[in-house]
Parts: C-alpha cells; structure tokens; sequence
C-alpha cells in the first residue's frame, strides 16, 4: 500500500485501474473529465490492461458499457450532469438486463441556467432507474468505493449497476492523502469477473427482448429483489474490505454522535463532513446535536433511518437538489421512512449548495439553532421558497 496526494477523481481513476475492468468507455464532461484522462494514460501505460474506447456521446457511453458487460466482461463508464441525463434512455436497459456495470458520476448542476458546479440534482433524478446510488464523503471512500462497487454489483444476488457519486469540484478536485493498495490486495478481494448472464455461442440466450403483461412484471420483481438483496451484501463485503486493507466502513448509513442526540442534520455526500465538525462544536457547549449521514440511496436505508432518527426530536434534511413543486428528493425519501415508524420529531428540509453555492460553517450552525424551534417547513439557503 502506497500514500498519494491526489484529487477525489484520481483516487477514483487509481481504484478502477486496481479493479481491472476490461472495457472503459469514455466520453469528458466537466468535472469527471479527469477520471477518463488518467485512465486513458494508464491504458496507454501499460498500467491498466483495457480496451479504452472514446465514443462520441454520453449516450454512446452507456449503450457501449451495456455492450461490453453483455459479452461478459467488467466493465467501467463515468459522466455528470446533462451527460447523465442524455444517458438516461440507457440506464433503465442496464438495470433491466442485470448488467454489472459500474459508473462514476460527477454530481454537478443541470440546465438551465448553465452551470457547470456542484449540486446533487443530476443522480438524484435518476434514483427510479435501477442503479444502485452511493454518494463519497472524500477521496478514500471514493477510491475503496471504486473497488467495493464491482463486489456488490456483480454478486449473483445482485447483478445490478451500480453508481459511484462523488460531488463536483468540493471532491471531484480537492486533492487529499489516500492509501492506495497494492495489486494483489485488489485482486484478493476482488476476483476476476465471472458470469452466465452473457451472450455465448456455445449457449444461445435471448437478451433485450420484449415482454408483454403477464411476464412484464416478473422481471421487474427479480429487478426489485436484486436491489433489495444488496442491502444483505454490503456488510459482508465492507467486512472483508476491512480485514485485507485495514478500513471500516458503516453499511448503508453512517452516525455521528446519534447516541443520544437530539438535534440531527441528515445528509449526503461530502458536505456531511462540515455537519459533523459543527455538531462537534456544539457538543463543547453542550449541545446534543449529531449527524445522519447516508450513504446510499438506493437501496434505501429505511430501517436504518428509522433506527437512527427514533428518539431524535427534531431533524432537518440537508440536500443539494430540489423536486419542484414539492421538495427535496432525500426529504421526500426519509419522511417516507418515518411515517408508522414511531418516530416522532419535528422535521424540516433545507435546500442548500444549488449551482455551488458556499456552504458555511455558520450555515450548518444556523440550521442547528433552528432546530431549537422544531421547525416542519421546506426553505432553500441563499435564498427563498415563497
């Protein structure tokens, strides 16, 4: 294992070159660009023994990973925002055909108005599609996650596509110290790719067919149940990831000073980190503050949600994304959690971070005193709801 200073997107490009994928299909958009560039290089190398294929579109990307993983080889792809959503005529035919994949994207704002910072607003339209979600806190989990992901996905009881987020520019280009692993670590942890859901010439099998009504459904039960099943997969898999490189990770959610806090800010993605080190403050003043953090959307955490919020008595969903006319999407997502779970605090969301907008430490404070209040309303920081 070695120590580097690199970005959250070279952290990420080192843990897909240590998980070997055989097919990379590419095309940049800001602020992914630099993981296709570095394994673009290593393929040039030597490093990564990869078929790289620049195609033309966003939408070229995904049908040649779909492709690729219906011959029967691992297979990597990564975009962000409207390249995310030119993809999403693919995405539903990867879930739908349990095709493996694995997929970097950039949370960044969509259009219009143009911009090319981060939000949470592209992968969190995409949450109905059949891919698994999981959003990075910082550039560790972001290179771990780029090998845990194939694990997951391509486990029999899963086979589900599977999306890394890591959020544009506060962690796609802050660069970080991260252990990257040696080779035959990876590859103890992580076995050559191994599947019978392929075309074979030995063994014809009809895929990407038609279904009427009555067989419709059946697949997408199975669709539903491999998503699920990945739920029991996580823990088994973040074990073993803990005892070959030393790392723990915590399932599906991760709490900070939940024991017997009051007060809880529930989030995602690197943001959480600031949420914790205020809740840390306050503790010094006496405070019972504490932090939700989850880290995957789907499958979603409601049990865990539930455990976690059961004695809290007031809580605000903090997310960078907006459902117009409604509200957040996570909101949305944890009240439908709580509802007959027992729980019952106060609950409020904040839309926060929308095109990049700074969040401060002070911001963070601010909810927190808010809390004080119970508050049950959807507000955006920066700027107004009405």
């Amino acid at each position: 294992m070695t120590k580097a200073f690199v970005s959250g997107n070279e952290a990420f490009a080192q843990g897909i070159r240590l998980a070997r994928p055989a097919v990379v299909s590419a095309y940049p958009i800001t602020p992914q660009t630099v993981v296709v560039e570095r394994l673009s290089e290593m393929v040039a190398d030597g490093e990564l023994d990869s078929n790289f294929i620049h195609v033309e579109s966003e939408h070229s990307a995904m049908s040649c990973a779909i492709g690729a993983s219906a011959a029967g080889v691992r297979v990597f792809t990564a975009t962000s925002s409207q390249g995310l959503l030119y993809m999403a005529e693919c995405l539903p035919y990867a879930a739908g055909g349990r095709f493996p994949i694995v997929m970097m994207n950039a949370d960044r704002s969509v259009a219009l108005p143009w911009n090319i910072y981060g939000d949470q607003s592209d992968s969190l339209s995409q949450i109905s599609s059949g891919w698994i979600q999981f959003y990075a806190m910082n550039a560790q989990e972001a290179l771990d996650m780029a090998i845990m992901s194939y694990r997951i996905a391509e486990d029999h009881r899963v086979s589900t596509p599977f999306m890394v987020n890591l959020d544009g520019f506060n962690l796609t280009h802050t660069y970080e110290n991260v252990d990257v692993p040696d080779q035959e670590q990876v590859d103890s942890f992580l076995p050559p790719y191994s599947t019978t859901n392929k075309i074979d010439l030995e063994k014809p099998v009809n895929m990407g067919f038609t279904a009427g009504p009555a067989y419709n459904v059946l697949f997408k039960m199975s669709e539903h149940m491999g998503m699920l099943n990945a739920r029991d997969v996580v823990p088994p898999v973040e074990d073993e990831f803990m005892r070959i490189f030393g790392r723990r990770y915590s399932g599906m959610v991760e709490g900070h000073l939940l024991e017997d806090a009051e007060l809880v800010i529930v989030t995602l993605g690197c943001v959480s980190g600031l949420c914790m080190d205020v809740a840390d403050r306050l503790r010094e003043d006496g405070v019972k503050a504490g932090v939700l953090r989850i880290r995957y959307m789907r499958p979603f955490p409601d049990r865990e949600v539930q455990s976690a919020l059961l004695n809290a008595k007031a809580v605000c969903v903090l997310e960078k994304d907006v459902s117009f006319g409604n509200a957040g999407v996570v909101f949305s997502e944890i009240k439908s959690a709580l509802y007959g779970s027992g729980c019952s605090c106060a609950i409020c969301n904040r839309i926060a971070g929308l095109g990049g907008r700074d969040i401060s430490f002070d911001d963070i404070l601010a909810i927190f005193e808010e809390l004080e209040n119970r508050p049950t309303d959807v507000g955006f920081i920066g700027g107004s709801a009405s």
